[in-house]
This record gives C-alpha cells, sequence and structure tokens, in this order.
C-alpha cells in the first residue's frame, strides 16, 4: 500500500499506475465472468497434463519477473543501493521489421542477483509445486497488482467491490465454476492454507489472489486518501487495513469450519466499506471521502483563463 502511496508523488512517465475509470469498474464483472468460465470450460476439455506444462512454461517466466519486481523497489530505497550506475540495454525483438522501435531496458548491479533469485524460486516451484513456494509468489504477484492499480475515485471504488461481492457469491456458491478452475489449474494464483500440517497427505484450503488485490487497491487508496486530506495518523488506511485483515481471518476460519469454498468477497467487501463508512461518519468527513477523486479532470479553456484574472 505504501508503494502504492509513493507512485501518487511521481510524474507521470515514472508513474506505473493504471487507473481503473468508472466504465472499467463497471464491465468488470462481466470480463471477470467470460474470463472464468473460458478457463472453465479449458479445464473441462484439455488434458491436466498438457494444461500444466502450459501453466508451468507461462509462470516460470512471471514469477521470476514478479518476484524481481516485489523486491527491487524496497531494496532500492536503501543507501548502499541508490547510487548504482544504471546501464541501458536496447533491443528489437520484432526484429523482422526494419522499422519496429526498439526495446529499451534499464538495470544496475542489483538486478542480476534478483534475477537469479526470482529464476531460482519460479524454477524451484516448476519442479516441485511446493505450495511455500507457490504462496511466496502469489504474494508477489499481489504486491506488484496493488502497486500498479488506482482506483479512479471512492465511488468507483463502490462501485467494483459492490458488483464483485455479488459476482463473487455467484460464482461459488451458485456455480461449480469458480471452485473447478481454482481446483483444477495448478498455478500460483492463489494462497493455500494447509488444514493439517501433521497429515501424511496435505489438504488446503485456498484463497484467489482476486480476493487479495481487490480489496487491497481499495486499502491502499484509503492510505491516499489520508495522505491527501493531511491525515498523519492515518486513520481510514488503518481503520481499513484492520477491517481487511480481519475479514481474511474470517473467511479462512469460515473455510476451516465448514470444510467448504466461501466467497472471499462476502466478508472482505463489507469489512472494507463498512470500516471506510463507519470512519468518515466518526470524523464528520462523509462529503470528502464520498466526493474523493485521483482522476485528473481537465478544465475548459475558457473557464480555466476567466479564473485566471479574477484571481489576479
Amino acid at each position: 500500500c505504501h508503494r502504492a502511496l509513493a507512485q501518487m508523488h511521481m510524474t507521470p512517465g515514472e508513474a506505473m499506475t493504471e487507473t481503473v475509470s468508472k466504465k472499467d469498474a463497471m464491465n468488470f464483472p462481466l470480463h471477470g465472468s467470460a474470463v472464468l468460465f473460458g478457463l472453465y470450460m479449458v479445464v473441462k476439455v484439455l488434458k491436466k497434463e498438457y494444461l500444466n506444462v502450459l501453466i508451468a512454461a507461462y509462470f516460470f517466466a512471471l514469477g521470476a519477473g514478479a518476484f524481481v519486481q516485489a523486491v527491487r523497489t524496497p531494496l532500492q530505497a536503501l543507501p548502499g543501493v541508490r547510487g548504482l550506475k544504471t546501464y541501458v540495454w536496447s533491443f528489437k525483438w520484432m526484429f523482422w521489421k526494419k522499422d519496429a522501435p526498439a526495446e529499451v531496458v534499464e538495470f544496475n548491479a542489483l538486478d542480476v542477483p534478483l534475477l537469479a533469485l526470482g529464476l531460482a524460486l519460479a524454477s524451484g516451484y516448476v519442479m516441485t509445486k511446493h505450495w511455500i513456494l507457490a504462496n511466496a509468489i502469489a504474494v508477489c504477484f499481489s504486491v506488484c497488482t496493488i502497486e500498479m492499480l488506482s482506483l479512479g475515485s471512492f465511488q468507483i471504488g463502490c462501485i467494483l467491490l459492490g458488483a464483485l461481492f455479488f459476482y463473487d457469491i455467484f460464482w461459488v456458491f451458485g456455480t461449480e465454476v469458480m471452485v473447478t478452475v481454482a481446483k483444477g489449474i495448478d498455478a500460483p494464483i492463489k494462497l493455500l492454507f494447509p488444514k493439517d500440517l501433521a497429515a501424511d497427505k496435505l489438504q488446503f484450503s485456498l484463497l484467489g489472489l482476486g480476493d487479495i488485490v481487490i480489496p487491497g487497491i481499495f486499502v491502499a487508496m484509503m492510505l491516499r486518501f489520508d495522505a491527501k486530506q493531511g491525515l498523519s495518523s492515518l486513520p481510514y488506511f488503518r481503520t481499513n487495513l484492520t477491517a481487511y485483515v480481519a475479514g481474511l481471518v474470517a473467511t479462512v476460519a469460515v473455510m476451516h469450519f465448514f470444510e467448504a469454498a466461501q466467497p472471499a468477497l462476502l466478508y472482505l467487501v463489507p469489512a472494507c466499506l463498512g470500516a471506510a463508512a463507519l470512519a468518515a461518519a466518526a470524523r464528520g468527513e462523509i462529503k470528502a471521502l464520498w466526493t474523493f477523486t485521483e482522476e485528473a479532470e481537465a478544465p475548459p479553456g475558457g473557464e480555466e483563463k476567466a479564473e485566471g484574472k479574477k484571481d489576479k
């Protein structure tokens, strides 16, 4: 979340943040449903051994990259690392096109050992499929996604979380699709929690990364709201983070107790939205929170000029 806050202070050229619009938030459940059902059909039709080979190759590269991106940022802030020389490597991957633009990659001496560690982590996962390695890669994916995604406004956050609240309930309780995809795709797209570590064959409860990332970008937005309001005590962020953790604990506890799949957003969405609303009500800042936006609005040229003259 603090890395997402750092993105807010960067220039447009430096920031890697992608902002979710109102249209994106409204279409997300539809697009997500199409992708989910497509994966369900793939799991049902394609032989599992072929599917696992494709997934292993894909997540080998993706997992190593996610590890480098997740670990690199905090290490770059260290005093001894900050002044490392940056090297530039340009290449044309579309070599068959003469006019194709060159891709530019910047790196320093830190990136080489990080890449080696990332490749080692990804290799270990591909070869062993150990749940700890899978969770490590999944956490890296979550950190990178929360850092790079930003909700355009509090209202957009409410729309997205509200829509996905019903999306999650439908696909988990109403069909077998979500559970089949989660269990059928052996990839670090979920967190695994062993039900009994002493058992000869471990059985796991699953928590999809979407259930971490979606509320996570909302909590990150609350941190940016605190920063914009100049609230050094971070009341909205701390309240939401506490509610977020409580929602995750409740989700895992219910999964273990009932030994059945649970739509995590059933617990996380009310926890996050409710915590934000209660904090705003307690501080008398409901209007400020409801109208909070991170979208840059360009005023009409005429009005801008008129306002400038009035200020003078």
